[in-house]
């Protein structure tokens, strides 16, 4: 193998031979370049390494450029800072008030204690009838059939009616839809306040002051408003002196359940209470018999549903539960004769409801 080393970046002189002659201007491959040629990059600093040191000079000590605060960087999660100061990684103290991992959960029902939507025309025209405080009703402009009698009972109320287009009436009632369809306003729809809810004693001196026996529904758990709705309108027409909700596990008095009662909430006390169970023993207390829908029952033709009868529907999908069921007096069944062995909450309510009326009538 030839002694003879590469070079890098020395030119060929004229009448060059071929010899390998090294000056000071070559650099012959795997040496360090000379001394005198060197160079810089920025604050005098050779590219070959630590020329300036090794020549016994001192290094440039000028401050260096910074971006933004220089030195001010706090350690993560390290000690030898400030208490006061918080470490980015470091959780807050127990005199702080601690992170919540989720926003709080909204209050429960808070839609029902805000103004809200009369939807249909049944629902607002027994609205106007009954003297309910409504703020204003929104008609389109074609006033057809009963939408001219529900304008004309508005205006004798002195009440604010405004005339607008369909498709606004759409956008206010599409929240209130069922399966994804926008809610059947029919033409109308008025703001009116939230329903106030009575108290069971309420309901028991409105049975008083009939002179009849008290006839109430509670509801255990129905969460569908159409249902509850559905159930409202049955218990008007067979003259049940009020329903009980709960408030939990339990859809409230909304829009839909309005619309769904068609006005019926306007005449039927509605009581909402937070423990079903604590409600069927205070009407225990008032002399009121309870009796329970459900498949395993009695009968209810040969079930004694006469005098003052409290009826509970349960949950659409779950039935009654089990504490509400232990404290029922009986249970009551609809006798099948199809395929199918159960029926709709508010279809079921309905048929027991009509019973009990029938064997009063007896």
């Amino acid at each position: 193998m030839s002694d003879q080393r590469k070079d890098y970046g020395r030119r060929p002189s004229s009448g060059d031979t071929g010899a390998r002659v090294h000056t000071q201007y070559d650099r012959p491959y795997g040496k360090k370049p000379f001394a005198d040629d060197k160079k810089s990059y920025g604050n005098d600093r050779s590219y070959s390494g630590d020329y300036r040191r090794k020549n016994g000079e001192q290094r440039n000590e000028s401050p260096k450029k910074s971006y933004g605060r220089p030195n001010e960087r706090k350690p993560y999660g390290k000690s030898g800072y400030d208490r006061n100061e918080k470490p980015y990684d470091r959780r807050s103290g127990r005199d702080e008030q601690p992170r919540r991992p989720y926003e709080p959960a909204p209050v429960e029902n808070e839609r029902d204690e805000q103004p809200y939507l009369l939807i249909g025309r049944n629902a607002v025209r027994e609205a106007l009838k009954s003297g309910r405080s409504i703020d204003r009703v929104l008609v389109t402009t074609e006033h057809d059939g009963s939408l001219g009698e529900i304008v004309t009972l508005a205006r004798e109320r002195k009440l604010v009616v405004r005339e607008v287009d369909r498709k606004k009436l759409d956008e206010l009632c599409m929240p209130f839809g069922h399966g994804g369809k926008t809610a059947n306003h029919q033409g109308v729809v008025a703001y009116a306040a939230g329903v106030t809810y009575c108290e069971i004693a309420d309901i028991l001196d409105a049975a008083k002051e009939k002179g009849e026996a008290p006839f109430i529904i509670v509801l255990d758990g129905v969460e569908d408003p159409h249902n509850l709705g559905s159930i409202i309108r049955s218990a008007d027409c067979a003259g049940a002196h009020g329903v009980i909700i709960g408030k939990r596990r339990s859809a409230s008095v909304t829009a839909a359940a309005v619309k769904a009662s068609a006005g019926a909430t306007e005449y039927v006390k509605i009581a909402r209470v937070v423990n079903i169970s604590a409600a069927i023993t205070q009407l225990k207390a008032a002399g009121v018999w309870i009796a329970g829908a459900d498949m395993n029952g009695e009968s209810m033709r040969s079930a004694a549903m006469k005098g003052p009868l409290a009826i509970v529907i349960g949950n659409e999908g779950e039935g009654l539960s089990k504490l509400v069921r232990d404290n029922c007096d009986f249970l009551v069944s609809i006798p099948m004769h199809g395929h199918i062995d159960s029926l709709n909450a508010g279809v079921a309510a309905a048929i027991l409801m009509f019973e009990k009326k029938r064997q009063d009538a007896e």
